[in-house]
């Protein structure tokens, strides 16, 4: 019931930030959620053997997401190339600064920077999607990201035999995949026709496609990360759910996908 509950109240949370939300509020929550999600990912790093430059790697994590936003262009310096450039200087700088000996100099600088990629880069393709293509083409990633999940766990739950990879995840399936993107393709496919129109009814089924083997491929990469650290969950912050990570696990790596699309449809 717990967890029921507390997907319910993520639900509508969701839909209100997304849909009504004002571009500053859809910003300042956005940057936010990165900013949690952050320390979330320095935990699992450091309960795996891993140190991380928290606060500079989480300044950067933010900056890089903001580079993407219209209501950060009029500040000049804020462009995605210059933040990338002076956080890969300044992680390694850090990481000369607080090396002392042994072998984990390369895991630092790396851990310190990934934040970037790994949160900046996907939250910035989120912001920017909303704020030039809309409202309903933001709603329509998430929504094939949770249909796609909802329904990888039912079909796994009900046809699941074979693993799809025991190794990082035992009870996904590659029955539940295959569930996954028949209906999270067909949904984009279809929905698409009114929040994404001018992409072909081709072009849709095929990001439908693409949006749903990135999320599998996300939140396979998030649980490898929390297998590594040893936890089950990237926190306890969502009863029954875990941590933002692992909420925002697929649609970290299925963003920067419709993303890329999007600029050439």
């Amino acid at each position: 019931m717990t967890r029921v509950l507390s997907g319910a109240v993520l639900l509508i949370l969701a839909v209100a930030l997304v849909w009504f939300a004002t571009p500053v509020i859809f910003f300042l929550v956005a940057e936010a959620l990165l900013l949690v999600a952050f320390g979330e990912y320095a935990a699992l790093a450091r309960a795996s053997g891993i140190g991380v430059a928290d606060a500079p790697a989480a300044l950067a994590a933010v900056l890089t997401a903001a580079a993407f936003s219209r209501l950060a262009f009029n500040v000049s310096w804020i462009s995605i190339d210059i933040v990338l450039m002076a956080a890969l200087i300044v992680m390694g700088v850090i990481a000369m600064w607080q090396w002392k000996t042994g072998p984990g100099a390369l895991a630092l600088a790396a851990a310190s920077l990934f934040p970037c990629f790994y949160l900046g880069l996907p939250v910035g393709a989120m912001m920017v999607i909303r704020e030039v293509e809309g409202k309903e083409a933001l709603f329509l990633l998430v929504l094939t990201v949770a249909v796609s999940d909802t329904m990888q766990y039912f079909t796994g739950r009900m046809f699941g035999r074979r693993p799809l990879a025991a190794a990082i995840s035992p009870k996904k399936t590659i029955e539940g995949a295959i569930g996954g993107f028949m209906f999270g393709g067909m949904f984009l496919a279809i929905v698409g026709q009114w929040w994404l129109p001018a992409a072909p009814v081709a072009v849709r089924a095929a990001l439908g496609a693409a949006i749903v083997a990135a999320g599998i491929a996300g939140d396979l990469f998030e649980s490898m990360l929390k297998r590594s650290a040893g936890v089950k969950d990237s926190s306890s912050l969502i009863p029954g759910h875990g941590g933002i990570l692992d909420r925002l696990d697929g649609l970290l790596f299925a963003a920067p996908v419709y993303y890329i699309v999007l600029k050439f449809v």
